[in-house]
C-alpha cells in the first residue's frame, strides 16, 4: 500500500496518563504527547489521567476505545509494585505489536544505556484500535510518539482496519 492510502485513514488520537502524583497542571508527559500530535495534524479527541490500578486502566482503555482509534498510554510501565499499565492492558489486546517495544528498546538504548533492559513499552490491537503503552519520561514520550507512533500509526491503521 502507498504512504497516500495510509493518510487516508480518519486517524483519532487518545492520551491516557497512568499516575498516582500527577495532575493535570502537572502532565508534562501528557502534554508532550499532545503538543507532538497537534503539529502532526493528529488533534486528540480523548484524554485522561488515572491511578495505577488495573481496573481504572482498563475502564478508562474502553471509553478511550469508544472515541478514538489510536490510544497512547503513558506510564505505569516500570518495574515497581506500582507499575499496573501493562498487566492491566496486555490480556485486553487481540493481536499484540512485538515489534513496537522491540523497536522501542532499539531506539532508547542511545538516550539510556543498558538499562533500556527496564523497559515494559509494548503495543497490541483492540477491536481494530491501536493501543501503545509507554514510559511515562518526557524522553521515552518524545522518542516513541515522534519516532515510531506518529510515522507508523496510517500504517499500521490499514492494517488493523481491514475487513
Amino acid at each position: 500500500m502507498s504512504k497516500e492510502h495510509h493518510r487516508k485513514i480518519e486517524i483519532r488520537t487518545g492520551i491516557v496518563t497512568v499516575s498516582t502524583t500527577r495532575t493535570e497542571a502537572e502532565d508534562v508527559s501528557g502534554e508532550t504527547i499532545k503538543a507532538l500530535l497537534v503539529e502532526a495534524g493528529l488533534s486528540p479527541v480523548f484524554y485522561s489521567i488515572i491511578p495505577d490500578q488495573d481496573d481504572a486502566i482498563r475502564r478508562t482503555l474502553y471509553e478511550a476505545i469508544n472515541e478514538a482509534n489510536c490510544i497512547i498510554i503513558n506510564g505505569g510501565t516500570g518495574l515497581t509494585p506500582d507499575d499496573r499499565t501493562i498487566e492491566a492492558v496486555r490480556p485486553l489486546f487481540d493481536k499484540e505489536m512485538d515489534g513496537f517495544g522491540e523497536i522501542f528498546r532499539q531506539f532508547s538504548i542511545r538516550e539510556v544505556g543498558t538499562a533500556v533492559i527496564l523497559s515494559r513499552a509494548t503495543a497490541g490491537l483492540i477491536s481494530g484500535r491501536a493501543v501503545f503503552c509507554i514510559p511515562g519520561s518526557t524522553k521515552a514520550v518524545r522518542l516513541a510518539v515522534a519516532e515510531i507512533i506518529i510515522p507508523e500509526i496510517g500504517h499500521i491503521l490499514s492494517h488493523a482496519q481491514k475487513k
